[in-house]
């Protein structure tokens, strides 16, 4: 979950209200996040589910974004042969999913990069699937997000997954229209990106769930 620091923020990026690089904001954007939000645990089993259905016994996972484990914790319970490379800028969120996750930490490896860096991918390898939660707004402005999905796309094992979950712009959602995309916008960004189809796995709350495939 980046953030993008002050000196280098262009005329229309977002800033960010809080660093989660810094322990306190990370424990409170972690205690706060479900309690505010109690309908992400049936997004993270609609993840599971859709790396389960993937049938293939140990499937290696990047998670874009991974903070506190939250989503972590789910998929490496209802999906036991997964491995999990696990993403995130702040170092204080890792430590939060170390705490959470000690008795999976085998079958995860944490990467301290950020994902506004145009090398961040550089090294990780290729995966069956990747997944991201709450996180692609971090980019600090919408017109980012197809230069990220291209990024992820080159990152994916044949018949591969991208599962894509973050807020929606617009009704029910948020007003901030330079910062959240509207289901279409996420769909064009993924189709500019040069995925071959797109499918809306849910959408309510608030929240829109997506699944691209190469």
């Amino acid at each position: 979950m980046p953030v993008l620091p002050d000196a280098t923020l262009v005329p229309h990026d977002v800033p960010s209200p809080i660093d989660l690089r810094e322990p306190g904001d990370a424990q409170a954007w972690a205690r706060d996040a479900s309690t505010k939000r109690p309908w992400r645990r049936a997004y993270f089993l609609r993840f599971a589910a859709e790396l389960k259905a993937l049938g293939r016994p140990f499937p290696r996972v990047l998670e874009l974004g991974s903070g506190p484990g939250e989503l972590a914790d789910t998929v490496l319970h209802e999906v036991p042969g997964l491995r999990l490379v696990a993403l995130d800028f702040s170092d204080a969120m890792h430590d939060l999913a170390r705490a959470r996750l000690a008795n999976k930490e085998g079958r995860m490896t944490f990467v301290t990069r950020n994902f506004l860096d145009t090398g961040w991918a550089d090294g990780l390898g290729r995966f069956d699937a990747v997944i991201t939660n709450q996180t692609v707004h971090e980019l600090r402005h919408k017109r980012r997000a197809a230069a990220l999905y291209t990024q992820v796309r080159s990152l994916l094992l044949p018949d591969g997954i991208f599962l894509l979950c973050d807020h929606v712009a617009g009704d029910g959602g948020m007003q901030d229209t330079a910062l959240y995309m509207t289901p279409d916008e996420q769909h064009e960004a993924l189709g500019e990106a040069g995925w071959s189809s797109t499918q809306t796995l849910r959408h309510d709350h608030g929240l829109l769930l997506l699944k691209a495939r190469p």
